[in-house]
């Protein structure tokens, strides 16, 4: 299926971006915050491309919570949805594998990075929802303002701004500066699918509404 495998490759090729950059920064400085200037940099620059690239293919997800997002408005069939995810899921994971190897890594890795807290999980549902808000006001420039929205709160939340479930069970599988514990992961998770209810249930009238004035 032509567009699940754009799914797959985006994922896959968004992965090694966030991963990779991350161990090669942490070889390059001890210095945290240019650690995660490099790792925001490249995640950025990399989600552009990508987008651009499979925008007209897929649609350019590369996220279980666009995927819901679009098959709750019912612009993706049932069986699409279901390939999408899969693609996506299992892009992250290999990428993530595949950046591991790169750097001479162990293939099998659980990441022990625990990142749960309060704050973070309070970040992940803000990055969601601005993530989604985005998206649903300027789907058609995507590619410009998605990677901004990340890469802006890549450092206002503490989170770093996940905000996809893939990359998240992703980077489960590296034990490095991109990793995420088990036990955090599925916080992570819950936090991204309440940012995406609380757009739904408060922010999808007003963006509808604002959407139509300017058209």
């Amino acid at each position: 299926m032509p567009k699940a495998s754009a799914e797959f490759l985006g994922s896959f090729f968004l992965l090694n971006a966030i991963v990779g950059s991350g161990i090669m920064a942490t070889q390059l400085t001890d210095d945290v915050a240019l650690q995660l200037l490099i790792n925001a940099l490249s995640t950025v620059l990399m989600l552009s491309v990508l987008i651009s690239a499979f925008q007209n293919a897929s649609g350019a997800h590369f996220n279980p919570i666009v995927t819901i997002y679009e098959f709750i408005k019912k612009d993706i069939e049932l069986k699409q949805f279901i390939f999408f995810l899969l693609a996506q899921f299992s892009g992250a994971i290999v990428g993530t594998i595949s950046a591991n190897l790169m750097f001479n890594s162990s293939l099998s890795q659980i990441s022990s990075n625990d990142r749960f807290n309060s704050g973070s999980f309070m970040g992940e549902i803000l990055a969601t929802f601005g993530l989604i808000m985005v998206i649903s006001l300027k789907a058609s420039k995507a590619s410009i303002l998605v990677p901004a929205w990340i890469g802006s709160a890549y450092f206002f939340t503490s989170s770093t701004s996940f905000a996809n479930p893939a990359v998240t069970i992703g980077r489960i599988f590296t034990d490095s500066f991109a990793g995420i514990a088990v036990s955090s992961a599925l916080p992570f998770i819950a936090a991204q699918l309440i940012g995406l209810s609380l757009l739904l249930l408060i922010g999808n009238r007003f963006i509808k509404d604002r959407s139509n004035e300017r058209n």
